[in-house]
């Protein structure tokens, strides 16, 4: 068991720019917004919060532009206690944005790569000394696809297990499917990946979130399993699935336990969903440990 496993997670990182109006604005159409936020955000940055409130050593690597939303985001990163070795500044483009409006309890969101587009291969050889010094790996869909295999097959070269969150979905090449450790795909997602090429190979690696419905995996004795859903009064259901990667891989790295580990997860994202913003529901590890006994007192399906 690690206390303070180190978890590399390597990814998105944007500012989330969230304007909330009465009305969706039609063609050439101007309306007055209520409010207007900006939050730190990205898959990976969310990923990589989670993993550092819950006790990992985390190391981020990325890339913001040389800008204002940047400087934040790095000062952002230290106030985590997130390690930015790994985090480019590159000139001459921005730094990632979601463009959010809400609107009537739905969204609608334009995101701008930016400097996150400029995750290359070139940018991990800087940090090699990084990922080879963590415990696991985390990706997502965010960064060029060139870059999420170059990082597989490092990785699958080192013995350093991968965790690869498939979102954004897109097309995934079948050497990537074969080397990584775990998949994390949503309910939808996995019905992508279906459509693939060796998903009967690849079974046992996927773990599929389902929301309410729980999630279901190949168990170490390679039974079917799920772990049933708690029972929450949904807020606000941004980050969910962000929240239960950085969890996953922090209790991974910690317990080498699979069921555990998901049991974990599932509790994290579940509390996330009650409060507001992708970083601001994260839960700490003392609430998560609370919640999941208190749900063992009611039933047993989590024993």
């Amino acid at each position: 068991m690690n206390s303070h496993p180190r978890v590399c997670v390597i990814g998105s990182i944007n500012m989330d720019l969230v304007t909330t109006t009465k009305k969706i604005p039609k063609k050439g159409e101007t309306v007055l917004g209520e409010r207007f936020e900006t939050f730190p955000g990205g898959k990976g940055a969310n990923q990589a919060v989670t993993s550092a409130r819950l006790g990992a050593d985390v190391s981020m690597i990325g890339a913001v532009g040389n800008d204002t939303f940047g400087k934040a985001l790095l000062e952002h990163f230290k106030s985590e206690g997130i390690s930015q070795k790994g985090i480019s500044i590159v000139p001459d483009i921005s730094t990632g944005v979601a463009a959010i409006t809400v609107s009537e309890n739905d969204n609608r969101i334009i995101v701008s790569p930016g400097a996150n587009s400029k995750v290359n291969p070139k940018i991990l050889d800087e940090a090699q000394d990084v990922i080879i010094a963590s415990d696991i790996i985390l990706l997502q869909l965010e960064i060029p696809m060139e870059t999420v295999q170059y990082t597989v097959e490092f990785a699958y070269k080192h013995k350093i297990p991968v965790i690869l969150n498939p979102a954004p979905f897109q097309f995934i090449p079948e050497d990537i499917l074969e080397k990584v450790t775990y998949l994390t795909p949503n309910e939808v997602e996995s019905v992508s990946l279906s459509e693939m090429p060796l998903t009967e190979s690849i079974k046992e690696k996927m773990i599929i979130t389902k929301g309410e419905h729980g999630v279901e995996f190949i168990s170490k004795s390679g039974e079917p399993k799920t772990i049933p859903g708690f029972k929450v009064n949904v807020k606000d259901t941004t980050g969910a699935g962000d929240t239960f990667n950085g969890a996953l891989a922090t209790e991974l790295a910690r317990t080498g336990n699979l069921d555990q580990s998901i049991l974990f997860a599932n509790a994290a994202a579940a509390l996330s969903v009650e409060r507001f913003g992708a970083q601001g529901g994260i839960p700490d590890r003392k609430e998560i440990i609370t919640f999941i006994e208190k749900a063992k007192t009611r039933r047993n399906e989590y024993e």
